[in-house]
């Protein structure tokens, strides 16, 4: 139920009653500047002193560190990742859906901010009617059809005395720049994807290379032991283990070269082509990995678009708690309307033909079956939940940057005493194999000695790509810089 209060002045009402009107609509104009329903967020999280894993980080690169660019896949120094990076910030259809959200959340911004101002419209019709008890005309009866000539001008302005309408263009100013931070955080995970891919294809050559190698090596052991056995010296079982070793590492080859190519594939669809229209030059060197500078929690409290975009969607949705207070006030609309009214177009615009009328419209909801108490405890359930997910984005960021720099540090590590380990399984393969030549030891000990050089080389690849992996997130963590909209 709703209750409305009305004024119209009459074409008989004199200037003292326009006076009285205009004052009323100045002083709804000041009151209306004030958001009385208006609940202020909660104060952002608060960042640690430092992370828990700084000393790691300092530790593995001391000094003075620069400041990390946006672009950091630049600090690996590799042009082929430069250019896919450039491909796929045009090419990327995820990107191009986050900056048509973008688009969309300005638009409804721009719809919030018209609400605030006064709406106008015109309007011109013409009509000829007649009825069987006959239309009056000049205070006599006229039987025949009559003709009814309107041109008009309509305005009407909602009075935002509780600040209903201006909470709702804040809301919507914090979702659109909420939407922009998501494009940045889009942007830079498309990124970071990217990277992590082409160090995966990257690494897939290298483990390709180096099956290559193994099975080149095992050709010519295996002839070396067929050599053997023919002439007495070896076993048929050794050459049967030499066929196996063999026959193991060209399937292992053709599965590498199948990851290889797939990961391919991974990289053309992130930048928004067909895989048959991408081809990535084959190279078995990685990447080296680029020093970390330091960074302190509160920094990356401050770069990171997703926790950007989370906070904002903590003004919304607060925002929209004082929307749905608003609704337990009055509102108030002023109209007024005006016009030309004749039975024929030539003396239409005439004195005589003129009509308006001017007045202030009061509604209030009565009863409402409790909808706006409703509308209410769901506005601050949902801030709620907006407040405990952006406080999980933080304790999520914070936990990356962790995760990875103790990750980044102890695989730092790992790949020194793994390098030392590959180039020491390559001085007792060399030797086993003199030996086995002499006839000092047996086949077996040939085979675990390959076995081991293999995997330790294997293992060291796998370092290095889960280090350069942990860097990129490093890096792509504390780069994120983004702009509000």
């Amino acid at each position: 139920m709703t209750s409305t209060f009305s004024r119209r002045a009459s074409r008989a009402s004199g200037p003292a009653h326009l006076t009285r009107i205009a004052v009323a609509a100045v002083l709804i104009a000041l009151m209306s500047g004030c958001a009385v329903t208006r609940v202020d967020p909660p104060a952002p999280v608060a960042a640690p002193a430092q992370f828990k894993e700084d000393a790691l980080w300092k530790k593995a690169q001391p000094g003075t560190a620069e400041v990390v660019p946006e672009q950091w896949w630049t600090l690996f120094d590799d042009p082929v990742l430069n250019d896919l990076q450039h491909k796929l910030v045009i090419g990327n259809e995820n990107l191009k859906a986050a900056v048509a959200q973008v688009a969309g959340a300005r638009a409804a911004l721009e719809a919030s901010r018209s609400a605030l101002f006064p709406t106008l419209s015109a309007g011109f019709s013409g009509t000829r009617s007649a009825s069987p008890d006959g239309n009056v005309t000049n205070g006599s009866i006229n039987r025949g059809p009559t003709n009814s000539v309107q041109a008009s001008l309509n305005a009407s302005w909602e009075a935002d005395l509780w600040g209903k309408l201006r909470l709702a263009s804040e809301g919507a100013t914090s979702t659109l720049q909420a939407t922009a931070d998501d494009l940045a955080a889009a942007r830079l995970s498309a990124q970071a994807t990217l990277a992590q891919s082409y160090f995966s294809l990257r690494t897939a050559e290298a483990q390709e290379a180096l099956y290559e190698r193994s099975v080149k090596s095992y050709e010519r052991f295996l002839d070396m032991t067929q050599a053997r056995y023919q002439s007495g010296v070896a076993a048929r079982s050794d050459v049967l283990q030499a066929q196996t070793q063999l026959r193991t590492a060209q399937a292992q080859l053709l599965e590498t070269r199948t990851t290889r190519a797939q990961l391919e594939h991974a990289i053309a669809v992130l930048l928004g082509l067909p895989p048959s229209a991408l081809e990535v030059s084959k190279s078995a060197n990685l990447p080296q990995p680029p020093s970390v500078p330091t960074l302190l929690p509160s920094q990356l409290l401050e770069r990171r678009p997703d926790i950007a975009a989370a906070q904002r969607r903590v003004a919304t949705a607060y925002a929209q708690i004082g929307v749905a207070d608003a609704a337990y006030f009055p509102s108030l609309t002023l109209s007024a309307s005006g016009g030309y009214r004749n039975s024929t177009l030539s003396n239409l615009l005439s004195a005589p033909n003129l009509f308006w009328s001017l007045g202030p419209a009061l509604a209030q909801s009565i009863f409402d079956g409790g909808q706006r108490k409703l509308a209410s405890a769901q506005a601050r359930t949902s801030a709620e939940v907006a407040t405990s997910t952006y406080r999980q984005t933080v304790l999520t960021a914070l936990q990356e940057v962790e995760d990875n720099l103790i990750l980044a540090e102890h695989l730092r590590e790992e790949a020194k005493l793994q390098q030392d380990a590959v180039e020491s399984a390559q001085r007792n393969l060399e030797l086993v194999t003199d030996q086995y030549r002499a006839g000092t030891v047996s086949f077996l000990e040939v085979t675990t000695a390959q076995n081991s050089a293999f995997n330790a080389e294997a293992s060291l690849l796998s370092l290095r790509n889960r280090q350069l992996a942990a860097i990129n997130l490093l890096l792509k963590n504390i780069a994120g810089r983004w702009t509000a909209a």
